[in-house]
């Protein structure tokens, strides 16, 4: 028997102190860098994108990687090719403490895709804290919110 799984992730983190540093002139660069790791990794990357300050990725992780171990080693390797291509990441200098992590049922996989590629159209509402604060509170999460952005 073989192991068979659907693990369908939405993985958010941001930059410390809440940072701009993504733009028009970049963040191709980095989602197709951060999804090369995941598929080094045999990660699915279904949607990678954000807005200025923050990542959203939809992934289905392979059953052999840990969650945290994959977000920092993803903190990590972009946090070098960042500095390594400072011209187009000027703003960057570390990511924040932490990330957030939700599971969804692999019905929901479409909707996910949709929501994180209108990251730009929903930020003209509401910041990326108050979206965090929302998601929290959508999936039953219980946080602190001195340590929302750090």
């Amino acid at each position: 028997m073989s192991t068979y799984t659907k693990l369908l992730f939405q993985i958010v983190f941001g930059a410390k102190y809440n940072v701009k540093f993504l733009d028009d002139s970049n963040q191709k660069l980095l989602f197709s860098y951060m999804a090369g790791i995941c598929n080094n990794k045999r990660i699915i990357p279904f949607a990678i994108d954000g807005y200025q300050d923050h990542i959203h990725m939809i992934l289905d992780f392979h059953p052999a990687i840990s969650i945290s171990g994959f977000v920092k080693d993803v903190k990590i390797s972009t946090n070098l090719f960042m500095k390594e291509n400072s011209g187009l990441f000027r703003n960057f200098s570390a990511w924040q403490v932490g990330y957030s992590a939700f599971s969804y049922s692999p019905e929901a996989k479409e909707n996910l895709i949709k929501y994180v590629y209108g990251q730009a159209e929903h930020h003209r509402k509401r910041t990326f804290k108050e979206e965090l604060i929302e998601l929290y509170m959508e999936l039953g999460i219980e946080y602190e919110e001195k340590y929302l952005i750090i």
